[in-house]
């Protein structure tokens, strides 16, 4: 759900939409090199690297007032954040600047368009979200009673599922942290992976960090009802308990923002 895993590697919906459609659009620009004119080795290349870098501005200006306290975050890539309609400017630019004829700029729009349908393809079908319930388990809490995770508690709520020898587990705490604190009106349930309490205290303690519910899944259980792979992951629920959307890998604050307005 929400990713693909291939060996070691998890790739997330949009990673792996990215790949998709890169992959293709170079397939059938490099067609285009050989059978039309070779003009489009070099048009393809800046359509690639020129798209991307726009789509990453793009993403960056729009959400900039979670980039201004940490700038060198625009090039936090690996958290994803593209505004791929920022692309478009970037093929007509590169068209009619780097291809001489109607001819080759008519035939630019294949290999753009077969990657646009292939990228959403892949998106859609890797990031599906089944609105599942939640689970019917009770965890034991670090601090405090156990919860049980399918009671009601008439809030939306974020699930995170971590463990301290995870980087991006670690790189991105702060900002969960930091929306627990924002945002009240929403239960943040932070459930470590397979590790003891003296270790995630620790941890803690060492990094400063202070976190209202952390839960002990010391046979991963909660990963397996959702069907999700790697660490780590962050859950959206509804109010009601349904899944609302699954994010694999490391979470930007932005995107924390983003889920929780569409949850409420």
């Amino acid at each position: 759900m929400n990713g693909l895993q291939l060996g070691a590697i998890v790739l997330s919906g949009e990673r792996l939409g990215i790949i998709a459609g890169v992959f293709v659009f170079m397939i059938g620009a490099g067609l285009l090199a050989t059978r039309v004119n070779e003009r489009f080795n070099l048009w393809s290349t800046v359509v690639v690297f020129g798209g991307l870098a726009a789509a990453r501005i793009g993403h960056v200006l729009t959400h900039w007032e979670y980039f201004a306290e940490a700038p060198l975050r625009v090039f936090a890539v690996w958290q994803s954040g593209f505004q791929w309609i920022w692309v478009a400017p970037v093929v007509v630019l590169a068209s009619i600047l780097l291809l001489k004829t109607k001819r080759e700029r008519g035939w630019a729009l294949v290999p753009v368009a077969v990657s646009a349908l292939v990228w959403t393809l892949a998106y859609q079908l890797a990031s599906a979200t089944e609105p599942l319930p939640a689970p019917h388990m009770t965890l034991d809490q670090l601090d405090g009673p156990p919860v049980t995770l399918s009671q009601a508690d008439d809030r939306p709520t974020v699930i995170n599922l971590w463990a301290t020898w995870c980087p991006p587990c670690r790189r991105e705490m702060p900002a969960l942290a930091q929306a627990e604190e924002r945002n009240p009106d929403v239960r943040f349930l932070f459930i470590n992976q397979g590790e003891g309490g003296d270790k995630i205290r620790e941890y803690l303690e060492m990094e400063g960090i202070n976190l209202r519910h952390i839960l002990l899944d010391p046979a991963m259980d909660v990963p397996e009802h959702y069907r999700t792979v790697g660490l780590p992951v962050t859950l959206f629920l509804n109010a009601d308990g349904t899944l609302g959307h699954a994010h694999i890998g490391e979470i930007a604050p932005e995107q924390i923002a983003h889920q929780i307005a569409r949850l409420n």
